[in-house]
């Protein structure tokens, strides 16, 4: 009996020094971690990035500090966090659309699309929505106005998921408008709201509070499907109106160089995992009308690749910028 008790002390020593000496192989932060939200406080990018962070700091034992760098469409954020050391201490808090096309568009010209890990929380469509006291009141007025006169449509900035919004909308209906660009969805909003610009095209996630306190008024959601959001009456779908308008939508969450350590990329991974299937995540999307998602890995690579595609020929066609995606390789969908 003695020897067999002996044996399995033995036993259990060695597992316990066996799991000390491989959890001392795992990735843990040796800092603070940088979140930098390439826009204005607010936004889609900003509310998913700072949930996730809070979701995330417990599971990593680190602090995630966020700075909010607006400017260039994001672009300048974006190449901050490129152009930091490539170790997972600084990761970028953005969306699919943007940082897939800034290439193409000329702000980050030696920076492709191809060279992001994207870790995608939330879905959120577009809703075409107006100030409450414009004429406009539901699609054939929108239509209206947009062919008779100069109409001020705000954005997050060129590129961003607005503009991308606007500017499907004036390809697809024929139609031109100014566009008024902002350092975030949130300025974009509040610009529309005060009656600086009479349109605003931004995400459900971001138009939401705005749309149950009767600021801004709803026409129609970029999406096959209508849209409910609590308090609000049933948004339509552009389909309703025009059957093969197609979904304008964007992934929200974190994106980071893809050639971080395989140790960091596998635990940032994990967090991410844990932290995208939260109770916080999922009241985050249900409150503001948005999908919680959970895309990593070789699928968040996939989709930075359908962005670039996708939104990367829209600009290209509709003139927003000169260079053709294809001279970068990036084939048109």
């Amino acid at each position: 009996m003695k020897k067999i008790l002996i044996s399995l002390l033995i036993f259990v020593l060695f597992f316990c020094i066996t799991g000390i000496v491989f959890s001392s192989e795992v990735w843990q932060p040796k800092r603070i971690i940088t979140l930098i939200v390439p826009w204005g406080a607010g936004g889609a990018s900003d509310l998913t990035a700072r949930i996730l962070a809070a979701e995330m700091e417990p599971i990593l034992g680190t602090k995630i500090a966020i700075v909010n760098q607006p400017g260039a469409s994001g672009s300048i954020g974006a190449k901050s966090v490129f152009d930091a050391k490539h170790d997972g201490h600084t990761w970028l808090g953005s969306s699919n659309s943007p940082t897939a096309t800034y290439q193409v568009q000329g702000l980050t010209p030696d920076i492709s699309h191809t060279v992001w890990q994207a870790y995608f929380a939330i879905y959120t469509p577009c809703i075409i929505c107006v100030n409450p006291d414009s004429v406009i009141t539901d699609w054939e007025s929108l239509v209206k106005a947009f062919k008779t006169r100069e109409v001020a449509v705000a954005s997050a900035g060129i590129g961003a998921g607005g503009h991308t919004a606007a500017e499907t909308f004036a390809a697809k209906m024929d139609v031109k408008y100014k566009h008024v660009p902002y350092k975030g969805g949130n300025p974009a909003i509040v610009s529309t709201v005060a009656g600086e610009t009479e349109v605003v095209m931004q995400l459900s996630m971001e138009v939401a509070d705005m749309l149950r306190a009767k600021k801004l008024r709803a026409i129609a959601v970029m999406a096959d499907e209508p849209l409910l959001i609590s308090g609000v009456d049933k948004i339509p779908s552009v389909t309703d109106f025009v059957k093969d308008f197609p979904s304008v939508g964007f992934y929200f969450g974190l994106l980071m160089p893809k050639d971080i350590p395989e140790d960091a990329k596998e635990t940032i991974s994990k967090a991410f995992k844990i932290a995208a299937n939260s109770e916080a995540i999922k009241k985050m999307a249900e409150a503001k009308s948005s999908v919680a998602v959970s895309i990593y890995g070789e699928e968040g690579i996939k989709e930075m690749g359908k962005a670039a595609s996708q939104f990367g020929w829209l600009l290209y066609d509709v003139g927003v910028i000169e260079t053709s995606p294809e001279e970068y390789d990036i084939p048109r969908l």
